[in-house]
């Protein structure tokens, strides 16, 4: 069984426990106040575990299971027997990452949660577009018919603009920060630890898919 799958797996139990028991939620989800005051710390994993609702839920693991097993699967290409392990890392570490921004914003802010493994889910998105630049991605109601390529920056974009109206309940920063840590760990990780040049890959697929 793959990491992805599995993680897909214990995410789903945990969120679907947490619908029904707000105690889990209260003790899992990133509450700024309890990690400054009380060190807290596990709070910025464990809050990629739970969910706001059935809807949020499916669209992170859905999206997850669609670009990690592609991602999971080149990792232990380009790492070798590493590979796994750096998957791990990279999911991981980017739950802490994504939010570190928002933390240093909302320390002592009462009135601020967040939930939602979106930032982590960001990172292994981008670090898949980074591979497969061309593949053509669809989002809601609209088909795949937009290269991963195009659709990365529009969707960067739209995420930075939405989080400085702040006018909805979504961190869109974790968004934003999980993207380009994700890329940040990837290309870092392939220079330092593999013979696999990424930003080359992702140049010559765009100018073959240009001719």
């Amino acid at each position: 069984m793959s990491f992805t799958l599995i993680i897909i797996i214990v995410t789903a139990i945990i969120s679907f426990s947490a619908f029904k028991n707000e105690k889990i939620v209260n003790d899992l989800i990133f509450y700024p106040p309890s990690i400054t005051n009380q060190n807290q710390w596990y709070r910025f994993i464990t809050c990629g575990f739970i969910h706001a609702d059935v809807v949020h839920l499916a669209f992170n693991m859905l999206s997850l299971y669609m670009f990690g097993e592609a991602v999971e699967n080149n990792f232990k290409y380009i790492f070798g027997t590493r590979g796994n392990v750096l998957y791990v890392v990279l999911y991981f570490s980017t739950l802490v990452i994504c939010l570190l921004p928002t933390y240093l914003k909302q320390k002592q802010n009462s009135y601020y949660r967040s939930l939602g493994a979106s930032g982590a889910v960001s990172a292994i998105v981008f670090v898949g577009i980074f591979l497969f630049p061309t593949a053509k991605i669809g989002i809601f109601i609209l088909p795949p018919i937009i290269p991963g390529f195009i659709f990365a920056p529009i969707y960067l974009y739209v995420s930075w603009h939405l989080a400085k109206k702040g006018e909805d309940n979504i961190n869109h920063s974790a968004h934003i920060w999980g993207a380009v840590y994700g890329l940040i760990f990837f290309i870092g990780a392939c220079y330092i630890l593999s013979s696999f040049d990424p930003v080359n890959n992702f140049i010559q697929s765009i100018l073959e898919w240009a001719k």
